[in-house]
């Protein structure tokens, strides 16, 4: 049996999910039961500002998870959970996680 990944108020989860095209990732707060933050590859602020054409799957992974460890750092987040799902760890959730330590949030 597989062990459920939580997250509390102290340490949220960070839920990262990819389809074909996008990658997405929320923080969530298991107890409370609310998505505290959440950013995209599809996101209008994150589009304006950063134009995505030309960019590999990787590099726009980063920009997702550079936006949503900004957004937890202003939040007062310092330390996650992180929760992959059934994908595996490499690729564009491997970018986007290391984007995310980079900016100085703990798993």
């Amino acid at each position: 049996m597989k062990k459920k990944i939580q997250g509390n108020s102290q340490r949220p989860r960070l839920y990262v999910f990819r389809s074909k095209k996008h990658i997405y990732a929320q923080i969530i707060d298991d107890i409370s039961k609310k998505i505290l933050l959440s950013s995209s590859s599809i996101a209008k602020d994150l589009k304006t500002t950063l134009p995505f054409k030309n960019k590999t799957n990787c590099a726009i992974s980063i920009l997702v998870g550079k936006d949503i460890a900004k957004k937890a750092k202003t939040k007062g987040i310092k330390s996650i959970v992180f929760d992959r799902g059934k994908k595996l760890y490499h690729g564009r959730i491997k970018a986007l996680a290391d984007s995310v330590r980079q900016e100085g949030i703990q798993f």
